[in-house]
């Protein structure tokens, strides 16, 4: 069941690209690269890597997404990855078992819950594009452990206006 959870600011370092739904491979085949970065510098994860989306755009299948793993304390980055906070706020929150395509449904269901509750999400939109405050998918399975996909726990956590 959903429910509303309050954050703190929380730093992290991440890929940030344009991607469509089949490239996004391009910025998801990096989560190991980033905890790879870390384990090096002797900085443990302070959470599950994730997803963010910064906007999406479905008709047109363009997304700005970031791949990215929570760190404890900013760290120094150099390259194409950067660094950034997810804000502190207010998020709906929900669970997800299952394989990671099966999401869609999920994320509709949780869209649906929200607007039932009143709730507004810190998204605008502008021209069929969704423009996101801070909207998360978080990854606590690691795929070394558990390699089936339809084994996975997938977490949702979208900002509240």
């Amino acid at each position: 069941m959903p429910e509303i959870v309050e954050f703190p600011d929380r730093p992290y370092i991440a890929v940030r690209k344009a991607i469509t739904m089949t490239t996004f491979g391009e910025v998801g085949d990096r989560i190991g690269e980033l905890i790879g970065l870390l384990a090096e510098r002797g900085v443990a994860l302070a959470g599950p890597p994730f997803f963010r989306y910064h906007s999406i755009d479905m008709a047109e299948d363009r997304l700005d997404v970031e791949a990215g793993v929570p760190v404890a304390a900013p760290v120094d980055v150099e390259g194409d990855i950067v660094t950034g906070t997810l804000p502190a706020g207010r998020y709906a929150t929900t669970g997800h078992h299952g394989h990671p395509d099966q999401l869609i449904g999920a994320i509709e269901s949780f869209r649906k819950w929200a607007a039932d509750q009143g709730l507004t999400w810190d998204m605008t939109e502008d021209g069929g594009t969704e423009h996101w405050g801070c909207r998360l998918e978080l990854y606590p399975t690691d795929p070394r452990v558990e390699p089936d996909l339809n084994n996975w726990d997938i977490d949702l956590q979208f900002r509240l206006k």
